[in-house]
């Protein structure tokens, strides 16, 4: 312990406070003032509730509040570094080593999910093929929706029969658009080196590039790729690479948005019902008309209700058979209404055997016609004489 004889009269500390800066200071202290305890400098600095919280130390080393500047052998000029003890673990809220470790484990038990680059997820949407996530390699295709696919993947994936239900209205190859990608000039694509760059693909007339920040559409008529602003700043109905003609339902927007995507949707699902009714197949009608190809129809009554195709009516053959039907009809029934009989509506019904030949005897020639022979009719199974209608 330094003599009080060799101490100065007077002596500087200096006082530095990490935690509240408003108490670095510089104090001049005489040779009573140096024999008072760190408590009663503390006492000068702070106030009574903040006494308990703070202590001194002197080069990392604490300082007891008993002891006196001069008795803890404090050399004039030193730096006396003022302190707070932490709050916590006195009921005041801070941890108290009451709590089960589980809260903490459960802390940290449930991963939580990371957050996805909205740009990597664009960048990647537009880069890699929407089925395998693999890098886009021509040849690239796209479906009516607007996703674009490795042709290679896809087919593997319809071969397989494992496409997934997100892509199930792709049956087969006509379903598929090939496309055609603008490579940036000077990119490799076999280079390993840029498979994880942003975009290897640009519009091959403004030059933008093909990684989602630009809206693109793809030609139908020639599969071509370009940007809108190309197809916006260049007004023409052709292709702006190959000059091939093409109209504004054939562009489909690549990799678009829902309301987009909807409209692609609504465009596809038109298109297929289009198609069904183009190839429908003729059909009878209710009242016994059949619709033939050439758009004609053909009404046939109850007794001749025939379908064209199994039986290969002859349309002019059915009209003479007709017309001559409607004559003998005719002469029946006139004849019927010279002699008093009834009505020509209520006329004897016809029958074959009225218009026999001359030569032929007229039970063989009724035996052709089973309306004939209804009592004693026998079906067998090679039997050619079946009732219309049931042949």
């Amino acid at each position: 312990m330094a003599s009080n004889s060799r101490l100065p009269q007077q002596f500087q500390l200096l006082i530095r406070s990490p935690d509240v800066k408003s108490l670095n200071r510089a104090l001049t202290l005489t040779l009573d003032e140096a024999n008072r305890t760190f408590h009663d400098l503390k006492l000068s600095l702070l106030s009574p509730s903040q006494l308990p919280f703070a202590f001194f130390s002197i080069n990392g080393k604490t300082l007891d509040d008993s002891a006196t500047i001069i008795s803890a052998g404090i050399a004039p000029f030193s730096i006396l570094t003022l302190h707070f003890k932490l709050l916590g673990g006195g009921g005041d809220g801070g941890a108290t080593g009451a709590e089960s470790r589980d809260c903490y484990l459960n802390m940290y038990a449930v991963k939580k999910p990371d957050k996805v680059d909205p740009n990597e997820k664009r960048i990647s949407k537009w880069t890699t093929c929407a089925l395998s996530f693999e890098p886009l390699k021509p040849p690239c295709v796209i479906d009516r929706l607007g996703n674009v696919f490795n042709k290679e993947a896809l087919v593997k994936a319809l071969l397989g029969k494992n496409l997934p239900k997100a892509f199930g209205h792709i049956k087969g190859l006509k379903d598929m658009i090939t496309v055609h990608l603008s490579v940036i000039p000077g990119l490799d694509l076999d280079d390993s080196a840029h498979v994880g760059s942003e975009t290897r693909f640009q519009c091959p007339i403004s030059g933008l590039e093909f990684n989602g920040k630009y809206k693109f559409f793809a030609l139908r008529s020639c599969g071509h790729v370009l940007s809108a602003k190309a197809l916006k700043e260049v007004k023409s109905s052709a292709c702006l690479v190959c000059h091939k003609e093409f109209v504004e339902a054939y562009k489909i927007v690549i990799n678009g948005t829902d309301e987009e995507v909807a409209v692609l949707r609504e465009k596809m699902e038109a298109e297929k019902a289009n198609k069904v009714i183009k190839e429908k197949k003729p059909r009878k009608g209710k009242s016994g008309e059949v619709e033939l190809k050439d758009g004609d129809c053909l009404n046939l009554d109850s007794s001749t209700r025939l379908s064209g195709k199994k039986h290969g009516i002859d349309v002019n053959g059915v009209e003479r058979n007709s017309g001559k039907l409607e004559v003998i009809n005719d002469k029946v029934a006139n004849d019927a209404a010279a002699k008093g009989g009834a009505p020509a509506a209520q006329a004897k019904r016809f029958k074959a055997v009225d218009i026999a030949p001359s030569n032929a005897n007229k039970k063989v020639y009724a035996s052709i016609f089973t309306s004939s022979s209804k009592s004693d009719f026998k079906e067998t199974f090679t039997c050619r004489s079946l009732p219309l209608g049931r042949n």
